[in-house]
């Protein structure tokens, strides 16, 4: 059956994979968001809180990215009508990717305060870091289950469950943090930052126990593992080795980002903390129609529909520079009470305010690299996608970042590096896109 490829169709795979890849994002903006407002230790509390949410979000983002090779080899055997060829396939990676993040979690709880070390904390924000992270990081496994799942339905073209997961998993985390975190007299302690990491650790539990569930009963996709290995998981390795290299190029930015800002001092890692989940909570918003591309574009390209997949790169890309733009005139709009969502502490809050317009202006440039960079991985172009965030990272982001440094240009150095990179990477997949599929229009 010919796959559609219109406003309707783009957008009910879309806007489900929007609401459900922001979840995580979620999560780190409510701690952000509470814990910032703790009355004991507040500034420490949120610095804390920063930190270790950007050494989680690398360790998920490194191992998490099985996801998409999932997604991509069961979109584009689906499109292709050879969907019984792989159905043994997601619960061979899964047991391995969660034996590995099991090895890994194990090996960091030993090293935590070195780790921490790393990224220039010390005194309180290092003793709340070890702490805040000995409660998270179990929730390590339970958050890359769900997300190979996801990746699961989404090579089946169905965002809609989990939309339905992420939903009732950001609320739980939001109802919890406020129970945890500054307590219910005579009933619960408030636990402040320890609190706000039981919260988000029940929810991932409870999001990874429903996922399991849908999965079994909605889908004909067996999470038994049997032997021999699927043909295919081969080439799922080298997709997932490929993106991993990737990911680890992505994150070497972000933690260079955290370190930086910790070097500057505490108002400047409280502010950075705002800044890097806003940004995350835009990237995962306009993700959606990055997502529409990675389920919609392996399924065309498993069809070897390519005029369809030439439309779609077309449409996905209209669609997510409109919701940017709706997204910066909010940012503008909402400049000054967006940032005391997240603290009450002025110092912190007018350093914000300070590189927040840069932020908004490079959402479209954002738009660029993260639609395209989800069609990319439907299409199972791993190695040019690591090709990719090894040159932005090592010759835009780091050169431009220290460049600014030593021009004395402080906390806008880091914030224009990341503007820098996100162009990089938008425009060489615009270019490799063009030049790889535009001779193919016309063919099948």
């Amino acid at each position: 059956m010919k796959t559609l490829v219109n406003f309707k169709t783009i957008n009910q795979l879309a806007i489900p994979a929007t609401i459900s890849g922001i979840a995580e994002p979620i999560l780190s903006i409510t701690d952000t968001a509470i814990v910032g407002n703790i009355p004991v230790d507040g500034l420490e509390s949120l610095a804390a809180a920063g930190i270790v949410g950007s050494f989680l979000s690398m360790l998920i983002w490194v191992l998490g990215q099985t996801r998409s090779a999932i997604s991509a080899l069961i979109s584009q055997y689906l499109g292709a009508g050879r969907l019984d060829e792989v159905k043994d396939l997601p619960a061979q990676a899964i047991f391995l990717n969660i034996l590995l993040s099991i090895v890994l979690l194990l090996s960091t709880i030993f090293i935590v305060e070195d780790i921490f070390r790393l990224f220039e904390a010390t005194g309180k924000i290092l003793d709340y870091c070890i702490s805040y992270y000995s409660i998270r990081v179990w929730g390590f496994p339970l958050t890359l289950f769900t997300f190979a799942v996801f990746g699961i339905f989404r090579g089946l073209q169905n965002t809609y469950y989990p939309m339905v997961i992420a939903i009732i998993g950001a609320i739980l985390n939001v109802i919890l943090d406020f129970i945890f975190v500054y307590g219910i007299e005579g009933i619960v302690p408030a636990m402040y930052l320890e609190g706000a990491a039981w919260a988000s650790l029940i929810s991932q539990a409870v999001m990874a126990i429903l996922v399991f569930i849908l999965l079994i009963k909605k889908t004909e996709i067996s999470l038994k593992l049997v032997f021999p290995l699927n043909k295919e998981i081969k080439r799922l390795i080298i997709m997932s080795l490929n993106l991993f290299v990737r990911a680890l190029a992505l994150n070497t930015a972000l933690i260079i980002a955290v370190r930086e800002a910790t070097m500057l001092g505490d108002k400047y890692i409280g502010a950075h903390t705002i800044a890097i989940n806003l940004w995350l909570f835009a990237a995962f918003f306009i993700d959606g129609y990055g997502a529409a591309g990675n389920s919609m574009g392996g399924k065309l390209l498993g069809a070897k529909d390519y005029n369809g997949l030439w439309e779609l790169a077309k449409k996905i890309i209209t669609y997510g520079l409109a919701i940017s733009l709706l997204l910066m005139a909010g940012g503008f709009l909402f400049y000054r009470p967006i940032g005391q969502i997240f603290s009450n502490e002025t110092i912190v809050l007018e350093t914000f305010y300070g590189i927040f317009f840069i932020v908004i202006i490079g959402l479209p440039m954002n738009t660029l690299a993260f639609v395209f960079d989800g069609l990319f991985k439907g299409l199972g172009e791993m190695k040019y996608l690591r090709n990719v965030l090894l040159s932005a990272t090592f010759l835009g982001f780091i050169p431009s970042l220290y460049l600014g440094k030593y021009l004395g240009w402080g906390f806008y150095a880091i914030w224009i590096a990341f503007v820098v990179w996100m162009a990089i990477r938008g425009f060489a997949l615009v270019f490799k896109f063009r030049k790889k599929f535009r001779p193919l229009l016309g063919k099948t």
